[in-house]
Formats: C-alpha cells, structure tokens, sequence
C-alpha cells in the first residue's frame, strides 16, 4: 500500500500552475484563440496540471502526449522534460510503473540537457516514488538522497518537504521507525513555515504515523493520529487519502485484541466504495484483501476467497512484479481458503505462487544499503560545504598543517616516554630477577652453611678424638653427599634434561595430592624458558601446599607452536590477589615470567580456589642450545 503515498504525494514536484484552474476553459481557449508555440506549451502544461490534480489520468496523458510533441517539434528540453514527467505521472496513476520509470528518466535526460537544477530535483524524486511503488527500496532511497542535496542548494522548502517525506516513509516501509519519525518531525516542522502546505503535510504525516504506531501494536495511538487524517482529508476533498485513512482504520480493528472484524469490514467497505470513485487500483486491491482476512477469521471461506481472487484478477500482474505483504497475503488466502473449499488444484497452484513469493521477498537486505546511502548522503552535503566554504580553504590548510605538526610532535612524545617506561620496565624485572638470584644464593649459602657444615664438622671432631668408627664416618659422609646432590637438584632438577614434560612428571610424582596433565605436541624449548617453567610450577605447587589447605592440585603444561601455557589450579581457601600479590613470592614468579617476555594472570577470590595461568612465547626460542645439568 506504499505506492498510493508516493503517488499521491508526487503532485508537489510538479512544475506548472495551480491545480485550482479550470481544465475545459483551458481546453477552450486552446482551441479557440491562434496562439504561439510558447503560449501553447504553457497551456497545455496548466491542463496536464489539473487533470493531474483531478486524478483523471487519461485526460492527463492525452493532453500530455501532445504537450511532449509541441516541444519536441520546438527542442525545449525544459518543457519535455516536464511533459514526460506528466506522462510518467498517468502511467503510475494507472499502476504501470515500468513505462511510468521509462518516461520519468526520459524527463530526467531533458532536464540534465536544460541543466535546470529545479526540474532535476523534481524528476529524481519521480524516480525515486516510482521505484518505491514497485517495492524497490534501495534505489528509491538513492534518489531521493539524490534529490535532497540539490534542493537544498536552491532552498526550495516545498521539494525539501516532498523529499523528506519520502525518506522517511521509506524508512517506515522498512520498519525503522525511529529514523521515519526523525524526518517526519522534519517534515512538519518546514511545514509550520510554508502556510500553503500546512494541512498537506500535516495529514501526509499524520496517516504514516498512525500506520508506524499500528505496527508497533500500540492501536490507540495509532487509530487517533489515522482519524486526525481522515478528517483533513474530508476538509480537502481528497477521497484517495480518505479511503487510504478508512482502509488503515480497517486493519487497526482487525489486528487489535479482542480484534473488532465487524468494524474492520464496515471501514474496508467504505473504502472500497471511495477507490471505485477514484479509480486508484491500489487501494482496491489492499481493502479486498482486508475483507478477504476478515471473512477468512470468520470461516467464511467462500467469500474470503471470493474477495482475494478479486484482488488477484484486478491486480495479478503487479503482483507478480511487486512482492510485498499485500502481495503474499493474497496468495496465502488463496491457498488457504481453496483448501477447505476442496479445490485440490488451485490450492496447489496458489501454495506454489506463495512459496515462490515468500522467497522473494525474503531475499532482500535493505538494512546495509539503507546505511550506505545515509553516509553517501552525508558526505555530499559535506562537499557542498567545503564547496560553500573555499574562500576560508587556506585559513582550514594552515591549521591542518599545524594540527599535523602538533600531532607529530605530541606523538613523538608520547613514544618517547612509552619507550622510556618500557626500559624502565625491563630494567625493574631484571633487577628483579637478580633479587631473585640473590635470594636463592642466599638460601644456597644457608644450607650449605646449616647442614653440610655442621655435618662436617661434626665427623672432624669426632675423627680428631677418635670417637667415631670408620663405617659411622662413612655413613655421615654419604648423608653429606646425599644433602649435596638434594641442593643442586634444587638449583637445576637432572630431569630438565630430559624436557619440560618429563621434569614437571617427576616433580608431582612427589606429592600426593598434585596431578600433572600434558597437552600438546611434546618438543624441546630453549634452555632459560624450561627452567623459568620449572621454577614457576615448583613455587606455585608449594605455595598451595603450604598456604592454601588444597586437596587437589592440578599441574597443566600445554606446547603449542608459539606458545607454552603453565596452569596450576587448586580448591583450596583462595586469598584477596591485592593483599597477598605484593608478596616476593608472586612478585618473584612474576618478574621471572616477565624477564621471557611472557604474561601471568591470576583467578581467584577468599574461598574459591585458585587458578594461575603463565604463558611465554617461545617461536624465537633457540630449539638447539646445549645444556648442562648437576649429576
């Protein structure tokens, strides 16, 4: 039902006199005084004008076809661009929408040879009805952004209003309601300044709101801003826009709940009876298929499918042409009532047509395109300006250039400094990691200092006052030995040698309660990474242990091609991570994980558990390096 809008609104973009002149005195005075070429062409111009105005579309493009003739015969190119105009205005009138775009972009063609922006702007807002009525969104939308911009150049506010209009039924048309109401808000508030075109729009607007508020399901709102139309269009005589108002009253009692079919069919048939008197096939078609809904919900097949295939019969090529919801209602009523009708064949043909069209129509993605030729709007108006604006063009180069030159230099900046807390950075984590180094010389110390000296010391005693037997002593000494072999295994576990895998293997093989799972494709990696790996999986496991009260720890190495993840996860108490995280040993961890170049994220809450992650890149590491190991 979209195209009736277009239609009727496309009045505005014509050029000529006012629709209020007499069509047969016109007609007379043709015929009865010798007139020039000129005199004839505006003549018959005001007569296309107000059969145009009279909905009389046969009269319209008889008096149109021999305007077109004249002005051919003089090579006016302004004056056939206003008559194929007319002559694609009949054809819409008579739903013939491809002949009507076939002349409305001759009229373009004339116009661009006139190069009379005013006559452009007006046929590619034709052009752009033309389309929408077809169904044909995307490039009905293209050309009334076409159109916009170059009436916005002249300041032309009653095309401005046609075009905004037409956008924002479009948008409508695509249930973007937001974006309709935008331009229809635009659309009223140029109408408070053009008297003349006031109760126009108003009732244009009004009738799309009451359909906007319709699909939203909000019946109220919806049926009040369709009466305000209705009753404007009564004031003005307009019949089409008045059963257009009855025929969306209609549909508001029909799809309200409890729906109200009675009333639904007494407004279908009002409109009806209104489109005969006009003529508008349209709006027929669309109030039969409401009739056809209303007396399907009532199961009274027969006359549901009486009415739709009325629709059909009067209607069946632009259907076919033009899939829309009107479109695909008819063929489902067909369908549907002749199968409780008994006619196998014609339901199965209808269900065919149904399918067909359902599909079709399906198949459209508006949505993108609808946002790319809002940018496209937008960036013409953006060249207007700059257009409008090049007398200030150096003013806006020199500032460019100073923009950049500030940009540069603050980004200079900024890289320096981000380059200097980078080294600051690396300079804390090595200094952590000699900390770290530090401290387990320390420890190193300690013991050898606690246990193998007072050990020692103790044989030498025992040896100088010959207390001791030779087998004692030998046993001490092999205690001092074994101490010996359990620090450095400490230092540098003799499994490292064998890889990652096996030496984290043989470090949970420890504890009872730690399980170690490997995932990945087993591989060495470089000498520094494996130990950093070890490191962090022994201080971790322990601090579980100790701190945590876990039953269950599990130990997860996974090597992948660039990466080694390290994963201990307990269910033990969890801690507060800001409290406890400023401990040496997560700092230590940390700053070890750091000096790779890796990462170290922490998961864990009071009483949830705990779960440390360390990941290091290793596809730069160097896979040949030689390693040494204590025995």
């Amino acid at each position: 039902m979209k195209h009736l809008v277009f239609s009727c609104f496309m009045l505005l973009s014509a050029a000529g006199a006012s629709g209020q002149t007499n069509a047969d005195s016109l007609v007379n005075v043709l015929e009865a005084q010798e007139l020039s070429a000129v005199e004839q062409l505006e003549l018959y111009l005001k007569i296309c004008h107000s059969h145009y105005k009279a909905f009389d579309a046969e009269k319209n493009l008889r008096y149109a076809v021999k305007g077109l003739s004249l002005a051919e015969k003089e090579k006016d190119h302004l004056m056939i661009s206003k008559f194929n105009e007319y002559i694609g205005y009949a054809y819409s009138d008579m739903s013939s929408f491809d002949t009507a775009l076939v002349y409305h972009e001759k009229a373009l063609d004339a116009a661009m040879e006139s190069k009379n922006a005013e006559q452009q702007a007006g046929v590619y807002i034709n052009i752009s009805a033309v389309y929408a009525n077809q169904g044909k969104y995307v490039p009905a939308l293209e050309y009334a952004l076409t159109a916009l911009p170059v009436s916005e150049r002249l300041d032309d506010k009653q095309k401005n209003m046609s075009i905004l209009f037409n956008i924002g039924a479009l948008y409508a048309t695509l249930y973007n309601y937001d974006r309709a109401v935008h331009y229809f808000r635009q659309v009223l508030a140029l109408a408070e300044q053009s008297d003349g075109f006031r109760l126009y729009y108003k009732r244009n607007v009004y009738y799309e709101l009451g359909k906007i508020y319709k699909d939203k399901k909000e019946f109220d709102e919806a049926l009040g801003y369709a009466q305000a139309s209705l009753e404007a269009s009564r004031s003005a005589g307009h019949k089409v826009y008045e059963a257009m108002n009855l025929q969306l009253m209609a549909q508001i009692s029909y799809n309200r709940m409890p729906p109200d079919y009675d009333l639904a069919l007494q407004y279908a048939e009002e409109s009806v009876q209104l489109s005969e008197e006009t003529g508008f096939r349209g709006v027929i078609v669309s109030s039969w298929n409401i009739i056809s809904n209303v007396y399907r919900e009532k199961k009274r097949f027969k006359e549901s499918e009486e009415f739709s295939f009325r629709a059909w019969l009067l209607d069946s090529l632009n259907i076919s042409a033009n899939i829309n919801s009107v479109a695909t209602n008819i063929l489902y009523n067909l369908a549907y009532t002749n199968i409780f009708l008994g006619n196998k064949n014609k339901s199965a043909c209808f269900l065919q047509k149904y399918h067909s069209a359902m599909l079709q129509y399906n198949d459209r993605d508006f949505h993108q395109a609808l946002v790319d030729m809002e940018v496209k709007y937008e960036t013409e108006k953006k060249e207007m300006r700059i257009v409008a604006l090049e007398k200030e063009r150096q003013l806006y180069i020199w500032l460019d250039v100073a923009g950049v030159l500030l940009a540069v230099a603050l980004g200079t900046a900024l890289w320096q400094k981000m380059r200097n807390v980078r080294k600051e950075k690396q300079l804390i984590s090595s200094r952590s990691v000699l900390d770290g180094e530090m401290g387990e010389r320390t420890r190193l110390a300690r013991d050898l200092h606690d246990r193998l000296g007072g050990n020692l010391a103790a044989i030498k005693v025992s040896l100088a006052n010959n207390g001791i037997s030779m087998q004692n002593v030998y046993g001490r000494l092999d205690g001092c030995i074994e101490e010996i072999r359990r620090v450095a295994h400490n230092l540098m576990p003799a499994s490292l040698q064998f890889g990652i895998k096996v030496a984290l293997q043989d470090f949970a093989a420890q504890f009872p309660g730690v399980h170690f799972h490997f995932f990945g494709k087993e591989k060495r990696i470089g000498e520094r990474i494996e130990f950093v790996i070890y490191c962090c999986a022994s201080e971790l496991v322990n601090n579980s242990i100790r701190h945590s009260g876990a039953k269950c720890i599990n130990l997860q190495l996974i090597q992948g091609d660039k990466y080694v993840t390290l994963t201990v996860s307990d269910d033990g108490c969890g801690f507060d991570e800001k409290r406890v995280a400023k401990g040496f040993g997560l700092k230590s961890i940390r700053d070890r994980v750091t000096s790779c170049g890796g990462n170290m994220d922490i998961a864990t809450a009071t009483g949830t558990g705990t779960e440390i992650t360390v990941e290091i890149k290793t596809e730069n590491t160097c896979q040949g390096d030689r390693r040494f190991y204590f025995p």
